[in-house]
């Protein structure tokens, strides 16, 4: 039986995500609807329309709107993935850093370039939740935006009974790589990452998994050895997390290493583990980052990734290419589908701590998996992370905090101070971090929306 449903998409001239969400709809054949897609650029918005009613095989009827109400209301689900600022900003947040000699992998989570980006996020996310909590107030809601932490939470301080979650593809590329470790070390084939259960906790980009079963194999053990054998890296670009960051090659050498110092596998890539670690581990300078097998995302090479989907989405539009819908493998369809009562999911996803992370402060957002039934999502128990992996976690959780609260009362001084306890500035001055802090919301001051300045 088909079951229709309404669609609202932030950020809906997307060319990264709302790809993905469109191919996903177009490959399943038992839900249809409609989707409105909103974006602050309606030139986008409008191509997206078009290539969407292409892919649709008629069951999706996609539609740019002009304004939040208008795609908000009657909604079940909405999601959210936006650019904040786009890429000028970004390369701000990725490069300025540089001059002080802080370099970033990615610069969208945790750093200076995540805290910075935040401060500007913050404010469009309060315009999301009072929207939502009024025109949709029973619909889910999805983000996929970094950072994921202070996006998600943002939304539950502003609007305390919306029903939202964080979705990262992270985890599934460790479950890859475990998929691809039995191949090697017992000749398994054909091994789906999801059929490797996994408990995982953490926060965003930074989950740690200490347990791992494929069916009755337990591969904690087995990963012990496989990373003692592969610690100088992994030379094989099918282990590959992102494809669209492919001008990078990914070793694992960073999971490998966390790996034998604290023997719980971390469950994200290279880029992003590196930058919730001291800098002077894994992003000391670029030497350092190439002898530890990962690359620094520059925006340049985003402009190009950017520049390249623009045109694919024109020769779609054009007649010159033809949109060929394949399952992204990202599971956004499936959590809707459960949550409409087809069928349950056990999936990672981002949730208000009610206990699950036992050594994290409730109220705060972290990952583990949760279980998605029929209009319900119950967290699942993770325990607690201990030992270093916990202090890592949770001088980054309050930073997180500090700095969502200090925006909510437009306090620039506040995301100061977390600023300059960032586990990257910490190898600078506070006279410099303060320095470099106003320098880069300088840079960025067209989104600072009401906060106080202080520079």
């Amino acid at each position: 039986m088909v079951q229709k449903m309404k669609l609202a998409y932030i950020g809906g001239g997307s060319t990264a995500w709302a790809w993905k969400l469109m191919s996903d709809l177009a490959c399943d054949e038992t839900i249809s609807g409609e989707v409105l897609l909103y974006d602050i650029d309606m030139e986008a918005a409008k191509r997206n329309e078009k290539i969407g009613n292409l892919s649709g095989k008629g069951r999706f009827v996609y539609k740019a709107v002009p304004t939040l109400p208008e795609a908000l209301k009657g909604a079940d689900f909405v999601i959210i993935s936006i650019l904040p600022g786009g890429l000028d900003c970004m390369e701000s947040d990725v490069h300025y850093p540089e001059k002080y000699g802080i370099y970033q992998s990615v610069g969208d989570t945790t750093g200076p370039g995540g805290i910075v980006r935040a401060i500007r996020t913050i404010p469009m996310y309060v315009e999301f939740a009072q929207a939502i909590e009024k025109y949709a107030p029973n619909a889910w809601v999805i983000n996929y935006t970094n950072p994921m932490s202070m996006c998600t939470d943002t939304l539950y301080r502003v609007f305390p009974k919306i029903k939202a979650f964080g979705c990262c593809h992270e985890v599934f590329g460790t479950q890859r790589l475990l998929a691809s470790m039995l191949k090697e070390v017992k000749g398994l084939e054909n091994v789906q990452r999801n059929e490797i259960k996994v408990n995982v906790k953490g926060i965003n980009h930074f989950t740690w998994i200490d347990s791992a079963f494929y069916k009755d194999i337990d591969l904690l053990p087995l990963y012990e050895q496989f990373a003692v054998k592969h610690y100088e890296g992994i030379d094989n670009n099918d282990f590959d997390e992102d494809d669209s960051c492919r001008m990078y090659s990914f070793k694992h050498r960073i999971k490998f290493d966390l790996f034998l110092r604290y023997h719980k596998i971390a469950a994200a890539g290279d880029r992003h583990l590196a930058e919730f670690c001291p800098g002077q581990w894994y992003l000391d300078n670029p030497d350092v980052v190439k002898q530890w097998g990962f690359g620094l995302t520059t925006v340049p090479a985003r402009r190009e990734e950017y520049q390249e989907r623009y045109e694919n989405a024109m020769a779609v539009i054009n007649g010159t290419r033809e949109f060929h819908p394949e399952e992204s493998g990202e599971e956004g369809v499936h959590q809707m589908k459960a949550l409409m009562g087809m069928g349950d999911l056990v999936t990672n996803v981002n949730l208000p701590n009610q206990g699950q992370v036992s050594d994290l402060p409730l109220g705060r957002i972290v990952e583990t998996n949760a279980h998605f039934t029929s209009g319900k999502i119950t967290p699942v128990i993770a325990g607690e992370l201990g030992g270093v992996p916990h202090a890592m976690t949770i001088r980054v959780s309050d930073n997180f905090d500090q700095v969502v609260t200090s925006c909510l009362k437009d306090d620039l001084s506040g995301c100061l101070s977390a600023f300059q306890n960032d586990q990257l500035v910490t190898r600078i001055s506070h006279g410099q971090a303060e320095e470099m802090f106003m320098a880069m919301l300088k840079n960025t001051e067209a989104y600072l929306g009401s906060y106080k300045k202080i520079w």
